[in-house]
């Protein structure tokens, strides 16, 4: 017999989070505990941070939704993964709660990662904000060694993001710091070929989401004519069943997808999308979605299974003020895990 908890969390970001599609102060998430009715003091973790204005989960009615699979999961003892398929951020939660009670640890695959002997190359995360805040992010990403930096664009001038991609090139050319940038969606169909070719002079490594999502004839022209690599992100949400992501994938034809478990089907799910991507040889690689170290920590674990060369997108744990304590840490440009070291406690968010 099992037995859930949920216990609400806020989120403080140390700074507030810019996007394309607003600015981020706080987090509302909720941590998911499983246990053995037998063995109480056995017990696993997981995190549902569903994003208010992109997943395909959120509601109003979010915690009841949480809390009716919660009690199925009691009930039955297993998970519905069908009946989770429209919810990816609780199943999310959930299997990598019941993975965590499974393997008693944090430690939630055997890999080189999980023993601490090879690190995860991340991508360095430069937010939207004024020209100056960026290039301050810029410089900083710069001296901390990273060789994979990304920029959101999209929310200031676009001659402006140009100078500030400019500025990386005059002092790192490309075999020396690869380029990212996600746009999120924010240009329009009539100017973005125009754009991406300008993004391309610069030698960048590709740009997530060039267009709004749902416009698939569209994204498969320009992916099919494209001066520069583009990445399906938010094209993936909502998208659950597994003949629609395959539908999705042979319309589109991306160079890329990126896979974020909490908005893209949780493990499982994102699995599935990246057995259609590989079948069709289109490239992927794997980030976290603003989750706590909680969340993150899973996704690096799992993650970890595949041994994608590619920099991941699993920086975003130092956000927070208030975050949990876990065995990651950011050394350069890489994600590491280490073994020996403390992780909080159920009494720390209590």
């Amino acid at each position: 017999m099992i037995k859930t908890r949920i216990i609400p969390y806020t989120l403080h970001f140390k700074r507030p989070a810019g996007t394309s599609r607003g600015v981020y102060h706080d987090h509302k998430i909720w941590y998911v505990t499983v246990s053995s009715v037998s063995e109480p003091e056995k017990w696993g973790i997981g995190e549902c941070a569903p994003l208010f204005d992109l997943s395909c989960d959120y509601n109003r009615d979010y915690e009841r939704t949480l809390s009716y699979f919660c009690r199925k999961l009691e009930r039955e003892g297993q998970l519905d993964m069908e009946a989770l398929r429209p919810y990816p951020s609780i199943l999310f939660g959930l299997e990598t709660a019941l993975r965590h009670l499974e393997t008693g640890g944090y430690r939630l695959w055997t890999t080189s990662f999980s023993k601490g002997e090879k690190g995860i190359p991340v991508n360095g995360l430069v937010w939207m904000g004024d020209y100056d805040y960026m290039l301050e992010q810029i410089e900083a990403k710069m001296q901390q060694g990273f060789r994979c930096i990304k920029l959101k664009i999209g929310a200031i001038n676009f001659e402006k993001e140009l100078d500030l991609l400019r500025h990386i090139r005059k002092h790192y050319g490309a075999d020396k710091i690869t380029l990212r940038v996600d746009a999120n969606g924010a240009f329009s169909t009539k100017d973005v070929l125009s754009k991406l070719t300008r993004l391309a002079e610069l030698d960048l490594h590709s740009i997530e989401q060039p267009v709004r999502a749902g416009q698939w004839p569209e994204m498969a022209r320009l992916a099919a004519i494209t001066p520069l690599p583009v990445a399906l992100d938010e094209e993936l949400t909502g998208i659950n069943q597994p003949e629609e992501k395959k539908r999705l994938l042979e319309t589109v034809r991306p160079q890329y997808i990126i896979l974020k478990p909490t908005l893209h089907g949780g493990i499982s799910g994102a699995t599935e999308w990246i057995g259609f991507a590989e079948s069709l040889h289109i490239g992927w690689w794997i980030t976290s979605a603003l989750e706590s170290n909680i969340g993150l920590n899973a996704i690096a674990q799992w993650c970890a299974t595949f041994d994608n060369p590619l920099p991941q997108g699993l920086g975003t744990g130092a956000l927070y003020t208030n975050n949990m304590e876990t065995p990651l840490a950011l050394k350069g440009d890489c994600l590491w895990y280490n073994p020996e070291s403390r992780a909080f406690a159920l009494n720390d968010i209590t």
